[in-house]
């Protein structure tokens, strides 16, 4: 007779089961018998670890994503991570300044190396926080958005909104970034009230 600890103990219970399912296909898409539903998931920028709040809303896209499962949907849990340019670029630079270096001192080929090493640092962790949440994600369809097919939807489309006249180059004030000597949109902005003269 097998004894039962007197403490549940959810490492040992969890122990193997995400990669039991990843091996075993379980949340695989591709079934065309079936009627497809998807779930993209909102991709976390690779400027650092997954909060509370990714947890939260990946938690209930898996509901429902298990759910349609359960239900016969051919579902796909479309995991991707976003490279988030300049707030990546912002990390990468604190972290070269920390070493007393910056991307200057390196070069283009050098910082373009030391970011995908980012990328990957990070794109691991997440990883890695996705399977502790246990999400049902079809890891074989996996996107980045700096992926060549991607990269290149983006630019046609650009093109395309280009030739119809409605990209256009104006005068206009533009919130720059000082230190990474770029443009900024709003929601990049952190907002500041100080006491100035009025000159």
């Amino acid at each position: 007779m097998k004894e039962i600890k007197p403490k549940y103990d959810f490492k040992e219970v969890e122990e193997g089961k995400y990669d039991f399912w990843l091996n075993g296909g379980f949340f695989t898409a591709g079934d065309t018998s079936k009627r497809p539903y998807t779930i993209v998931i909102p991709p976390p920028n690779v400027t650092g670890k997954l909060h509370l709040g990714h947890a939260w809303d990946t938690t209930l896209q898996d509901i429902i994503a298990r759910r349609k499962r359960m239900q016969g949907y051919d579902m796909l849990y479309l995991p991707g991570c976003d490279h988030a340019g300049i707030a990546t670029q912002a990390k990468i630079d604190a972290k070269l300044k920390s070493q007393g270096i910056s991307r200057y001192d390196i070069g283009r080929e050098e910082f373009l190396k030391v970011s995908w090493d980012w990328v990957a640092e990070y794109k691991e962790i997440i990883h890695s926080q996705w399977a502790a949440l246990g999400l049902s994600l079809d890891y074989t369809r996996e996107r980045f958005t700096l992926d060549e097919g991607l990269n290149q939807a983006v630019n046609k489309v650009f093109i395309d909104l280009y030739n119809k006249g409605l990209l256009y180059r104006g005068d206009r004030i533009i919130n720059w970034d000082c230190e990474a000597k770029t443009a900024l949109s709003n929601i990049e902005v952190e907002r500041k009230e100080i006491d100035g003269a009025f000159y």
